[in-house]
């Protein structure tokens, strides 16, 4: 498995992925698929250093999916707490990619300067939550009904490791 930085040229691929679980309901609360414009200002707020953006791919370079760290909370007190995203394309769904990709990401961690990691998951998307747990992730918020699917409220679990 290769991880490597995304570039511009990777947008519209992320994007693909992203929305191909849009209708699913399960992994994001956008209701409707995104345009590649509109994730710009979302990729460039990456950076290979501390928040990187990464395609992953196998070694045939297939591309599996991407993984992101964001900013938590956006205050520098919390510059050491990352919320990480990752995403699988359909085709690699199910097949224990997203294990592979989440213990090389927590590998990688403590050279991102990254002590805390946190997953925001919807309390109804067991495969995520069973794939967090099984990593040692804990629930460390709970936010109720907080989502409105199309008229069902969900809500969204905060899973978070700590790496020191």
């Amino acid at each position: 498995m290769i991880f490597l930085d995304a570039t511009l040229d990777d947008l519209p691929k992320i994007v693909e992925i992203y929305n191909s679980t849009v209708a699913s309901r399960l992994v994001t609360a956008d209701l409707q698929p995104i345009s590649v414009q509109s994730k710009v200002e979302w990729f460039h707020r990456h950076n290979s250093a501390t928040r990187p953006l990464w395609m992953v791919e196998d070694d045939e370079k297939n591309t599996i999916g991407w993984v992101s760290f964001q900013d938590f909370y956006g205050r520098s007190a919390y510059r050491k707490t990352a919320e990480i995203s990752i995403y699988i394309d359909e085709k690699f769904r199910g097949k224990g990619f997203g294990q592979e990709v989440l213990k090389s990401v927590l590998e990688k961690c403590p050279h991102l300067g990254i002590e805390n990691l946190l997953a925001f998951i919807f309390a109804h998307n067991l495969p995520s939550l069973n794939l967090f747990e099984k990593f040692g992730f804990e629930l460390w918020g709970n936010l109720k009904n907080i989502a409105d699917l199309d008229g069902e409220k969900q809500s969204l679990v905060i899973l978070g490791k700590s790496l020191l």
